[in-house]
């Protein structure tokens, strides 16, 4: 049987890289996903047809989750096409790699707005769509809100605030069977990491690699499994948990 079979599940920016992963194995895996996108309407059109054509169910909204009147209808459209919600996975993030000298205020607002308001928004917007059996929430941060690097101070500062998130959020929604954790990526090969100058033979690169003891970058998938199993009932006893998911880089 699926690991998820029946579930329904949002996950917030989910067109490319480790949510379009996430979204694609939690629909092999038996969920409905709603597939949300800030922007990027034809990458998300595109992995629904992808997740159809390959029998699962999916659909995608548009939906800045910085912004409460578009989270909100974001939900609104989920209840109005599946009636309910079982897991949501904020993924959905902004990320750049900026010095002091140039961390502005637009910049600063820019990270926390996506990156800690979001998840408190559809937190909160989830709330009213889980069923009375509880929920499953998954926070994607980052192995940078441990271990910050140089110029990188907005981005994990950021990620450091949507751990404490989980942590509180489990201990506020246990009562209710609604589990909450965090997975913390190490460098993983995305769109993202390469527009923040993480490409392929890079300096960047080499000193990634050379840092994570099982010798290359993740990979998308690498994230959705791991995803894949906190959303499942295999996980039903982990709550208020970060978990590293980067080959070792992070660990402690």
């Amino acid at each position: 049987m699926n690991k998820l079979e029946n579930k329904v599940a949002i996950v917030t920016g989910a067109s490319k890289g480790i949510g379009a992963s996430i979204a694609k194995h939690f629909a092999a895996e038996g969920a409905k996903v709603v597939v949300n996108y800030a922007s990027s309407k034809e990458a998300a059109d595109r992995l629904v047809k992808e997740i159809t054509g390959n029998g699962g169910i999916a659909i995608s909204v548009q939906a800045d989750v910085s912004k409460e009147a578009e989270v909100n209808r974001l939900f609104e459209e989920t209840k109005s096409a599946f009636g309910t919600l079982d897991i949501l996975v904020n993924n959905a993030v902004f990320q750049q790699y900026l010095p002091i000298e140039q961390a502005s205020v637009e910049a600063f607002h820019q990270h926390f707005n996506v990156n800690v308001l979001g998840p408190i928004l559809t937190i909160k917007a989830s709330l009213k769509l889980f069923s009375d059996k509880g929920g499953n929430i998954i926070n994607i941060s980052s192995g940078a809100s441990k271990m910050p690097m140089a110029g990188v101070s907005l981005y994990s500062a950021s990620k450091a605030a949507l751990d404490a998130i989980t942590i509180s959020m489990s201990k506020e929604l246990g009562a209710k069977n609604i589990r909450v954790n965090s997975i913390l990526p190490g460098a993983t090969e995305t769109e993202g990491a390469s527009n923040a100058g993480v490409t392929s033979g890079s300096e960047a690169e080499k000193m990634f690699v050379a840092n994570t003891p099982l010798g290359r970058r993740g990979q998308p998938e690498d994230i959705a499994k791991a995803a894949v199993f906190l959303a499942s009932d295999e996980a039903a006893w982990i709550t208020g948990e970060a978990i590293s998911v980067s080959g070792g880089m992070y660990g402690f």
